[in-house]
C-alpha cells in the first residue's frame, strides 16, 4: 500500500501551506520558463537582444515604430529550433525606422526617423522583394542604444538563474565535500579545514569575488566560478556541524559496525539526513549569487557587452536615474530586487516546511 504520510508528502504540504514561499516558488519557475524558452518568446530575437537603432535611444513605454527593410542579406545561416532558442537568430535584413512610405515603381520613398521634433528628407531606397515593412512596439521603451528594453530584461533572467544555478552547484560541491571531512573526521583534518573556512569567512565576499575575478579575467564563465568559490563556506560550515552531530547517532554507529566504508556512510547515510537545511541554504544562497551577479556586472567584471545583464544595464543607465528615464535604470534593479525576494522567500518556506529550528542558518 501506498505511504501517504512520507516525509517528502509531509515536507511538501507543509510548504504549500506557507502562500508567500509558495507564490516565491510560482513566481522563480515563471522565470525559469522565461530563461528556457529565451529568444523565441523574445521580440527582439538576435544574439543578446542587440539590434541597436541610434535614432530610437531612450523612447518611452509603449512606444511603436514603422520600420523600412533596406536590403537583405542571404549568407545568414538559418538556424533550427534548440539553436534559435539558447543563441538567437542572427537577422538576415538591414532596417531603418521611418515616417513616411511611399512606392513608385521599383523605388521606395520613404523619410527616415530622426526624432520627435524634427523631419528628415525624403530618400529613395530599393525595394526589397518579399515584405519589406513591419511595425514594432517597445513596450518598456527602449535604452540609451536603441535596443528593445524588455527584451534584453528577458534575456538577463537567463544570465542571472544561471550564474546562481551554478554557483550555488559550485558551493555544494566544495562545501559539502569539506564540511564532511571535517565533520566526521576530528582533530587534525577538522582543524585544518575550520582553519581554511575561517580565513575565506573573513574575507568580504564582493571583494573575494573581485579578486578571483581579477585571476580568472573577465567574463561570463568566470562568474560561476568567481561566484561559486565566495559562497561555499557558510554551506561547509553547516554540514560539519550537522555531521558532527550524527556521526554518534545509532544508525551510524551500526553501519560502522556493519563495516560500511566512510565514503558510503556519509553519502548514503548521513547527507539524506540534512538535505533540509542544506537546501534551505542552497535556496539563500542562490539568492545571494545572484546578487553577487549584478555588484560584479555594474562593475564591470561580470557578464560583458553586449550580454545583458541587469547589473550591466543599472551600469549603463543609472545616470538616467535624475532625469526623465529613470526607468531604464529602475527596471532591472526592480528585476534583481523581485527575484531575490522570491528566492528568499522560498528559503523560508523551506526552513519552515523542513522545520529546522537550530541549523544556525540565517535567511
Amino acid at each position: 500500500m501506498e505511504n501517504n504520510n512520507s516525509p517528502s508528502k509531509e515536507v511538501w504540504k507543509r510548504f504549500k501551506q506557507n502562500k508567500m514561499a509558495f507564490s516565491g516558488l510560482l513566481f522563480i519557475l515563471f522565470l525559469m520558463l522565461i530563461g528556457i524558452l529565451g529568444y523565441l518568446i523574445t521580440p527582439d530575437q538576435t544574439p543578446f537582444a542587440n539590434t541597436m537603432h541610434l535614432q530610437l535611444s531612450n523612447k518611452k513605454p509603449g512606444r511603436s515604430f514603422d520600420f523600412l527593410i533596406i536590403s537583405r542579406n542571404s549568407d545568414v545561416k538559418k538556424l533550427n529550433f534548440l539553436q534559435k532558442m539558447f543563441s538567437g537568430q542572427e537577422a538576415d535584413y538591414k532596417s531603418i525606422p521611418i515616417t513616411s512610405y511611399r512606392e513608385v515603381g521599383n523605388k521606395v520613398h520613404a523619410k527616415e526617423y530622426i526624432g520627435d521634433d524634427e523631419q528628415a528628407e525624403e530618400t529613395i531606397y530599393p525595394l526589397v522583394a518579399g515584405k519589406n515593412r513591419y511595425s514594432q512596439t517597445f513596450w518598456l521603451g527602449t535604452d540609451v542604444y536603441g535596443r528593445d528594453l524588455l527584451s534584453r530584461l528577458m534575456i538577463g533572467v537567463r544570465v542571472s538563474l544561471s550564474v546562481g544555478l551554478m554557483a550555488v552547484l559550485i558551493s555544494l560541491l566544495i562545501g559539502i565535500s569539506l564540511g564532511a571531512l571535517a565533520g566526521y573526521f576530528s582533530r587534525k583534518t577538522d582543524a585544518a579545514i575550520s582553519w581554511f573556512m575561517n580565513v575565506i569567512w573573513s574575507l568580504p565576499s564582493l571583494l573575494l569575488v573581485i579578486a578571483i575575478s581579477f585571476a580568472l579575467g573577465k567574463g561570463f564563465w568566470q562568474i560561476f566560478i568567481a561566484v561559486g568559490l565566495s559562497t561555499w563556506v557558510d554551506v561547509a560550515r553547516l554540514v560539519r556541524g550537522q555531521v558532527m552531530a550524527l556521526k554518534q547517532v545509532e544508525f551510524v554507529e551500526a553501519a560502522k559496525a556493519l563495516g560500511y566504508s566512510t565514503p558510503r556512510i556519509i553519502i548514503k547515510h548521513m547527507l539524506p539526513n540534512i538535505a533540509g537545511p542544506i537546501l534551505v541554504l542552497a535556496s539563500a544562497n542562490f539568492a545571494a549569487a545572484i546578487l553577487l551577479e549584478s555588484g560584479l556586472s555594474f562593475l564591470g567584471f561580470g557578464a560583458q557587452p553586449p550580454m545583458p545583464s541587469w547589473g550591466g544595464m543599472i551600469k549603463e543607465h543609472y545616470g538616467y536615474i535624475i532625469m526623465d528615464a529613470a526607468y531604464l535604470a529602475i527596471l532591472p534593479g526592480l528585476a534583481i530586487m523581485i527575484t531575490v525576494y522570491a528566492f528568499n522567500l522560498l528559503a523560508i518556506g523551506l526552513r519552515d516546511a523542513f522545520d529546522v529550528k537550530s541549523q544556525n542558518i540565517s535567511v
